[in-house]
């Protein structure tokens, strides 16, 4: 039975006391932010949680800038916690945000799945939204998780490839080797070999305590792909590809990028890249949400605008991105990607969410 908020976080609130004296600021020991908010005083509040340290990870600093236009549009704050994938520093900080009693709480990505719907359970009355790894339903009424059809662009951008490759050898670097990575490193494969059926593709991952935010072994198996003669190289490991564009960039080694524009990184080096447009998607969520408009579960790609290609989206032509070199592969790429949405060509999703 549903308790009030105010009592259902009564004992959230005495178990972060406890730990207030290992913990800095309001986030934890890994909070950049110390739990400062941006935004009015009097309005909504949202708190969003990483299972990572921002830093260079483009795609959570994204997820940040959409929790902040949320709060500016509706005169709220927004407040960051940043964290590790650890479950300990996780839990820690879903305590402290509990205790919090903010209007949302949004937590990304697989490492946050289940305690953020462990979580919903437990406090019925705080809205959560968790964004980029769905259970199967069905949810708790107060939880509404959104995903993105990432193995559209993916594969997209893998048809890219496959026009462009001079060796017919293309590959990937995957931080972790699991079904959500090979949504991306298996869509892009099977991109190419639409495009060229003579490419072969190859695929390593970094792993380790840190594959998200780890250059220097990310450009040591970028290295190891360059070395078997891979020409195109798409990088899936956020923070980590840094490390992959510096292994690209020379000897005709193209690399490509995710969830925002990365060409800028090594400029000559990196011709492409996917948009995962989170800054977007939040405030759109969270506005059907206030609406009552809102689905427990939803997915953007292509045809929602909740993915693109840098060189198909707005900007393309100051992106840095080499393929603008190329504007016979521009065009073929907006004829494909109209292909998806309109269900002529279905990516593969490895995790079977999809298809």
């Amino acid at each position: 039975m549903a308790t009030s908020k105010a009592k259902s976080k009564l004992a959230a609130i005495l178990g972060v006391a406890a730990l207030s004296l290992s913990l800095t600021g309001c986030g934890g020991s890994d909070n950049a932010d110390n739990g400062t908010a941006k935004g009015g005083s009097d309005g909504p509040t949202y708190i969003y949680l990483t299972n990572d340290p921002i830093g260079v990870n483009k795609f959570l600093e994204s997820g940040k800038i959409g929790v902040e236009k949320a709060a500016e549009k509706h005169g709220g704050t927004a407040k960051v916690y940043e964290g590790n994938s650890d479950q300990t520093s996780i839990r820690q900080n879903m305590d402290q945000a509990i205790a919090e009693n903010p209007d949302y709480i949004v937590t990304i990505t697989y490492s946050y799945t289940d305690v953020a719907f462990e979580y919903a359970e437990r406090y019925p009355d705080q809205k959560f939204i968790h964004i980029d790894d769905c259970p199967a339903g069905p949810y708790p009424s107060n939880m509404y998780c959104a995903v993105f059809r990432e193995h559209e662009a993916a594969y997209l951008l893998g048809y890219e490839a496959g026009l462009l490759t001079k060796s017919n050898r293309v590959g990937s670097v995957g931080a972790v080797d699991i079904p959500f990575i090979h949504r991306y490193t298996d869509a892009y494969a099977a991109g190419a070999k639409a495009a060229n059926p003579a490419v072969s593709d190859q695929q390593l991952f970094i792993g380790g305590d840190s594959p998200f935010s780890d250059p220097a072994r990310a450009k040591e198996q970028a290295s190891a792909l360059v070395a078997q003669g891979v020409d195109h190289i798409f990088a899936v490991a956020s923070g980590s590809n840094g490390g992959i564009f510096e292994a690209t960039g020379s000897g005709g080694v193209t690399g490509y990028g995710v969830d925002v524009n990365q060409c800028p990184l090594t400029p000559g080096g990196v011709g492409d890249g996917t948009l995962k447009l989170m800054d977007s998607l939040i405030p759109q969520l969270i506005d059907k949400i206030d609406a009552g408009q809102a689905e427990s579960f939803s997915s953007f790609g292509l045809a929602e605008g909740g993915m693109d290609l840098v060189s198909l989206a707005p900007g393309a032509a100051e992106s840095q991105c080499t393929v603008m070199d190329h504007p016979d592969v521009v065009a073929k790429l907006a004829e494909i990607k109209q292909k998806i949405i309109d269900g002529e060509i279905t990516p593969p999703d490895a995790t079977g969410k999809f298809n």
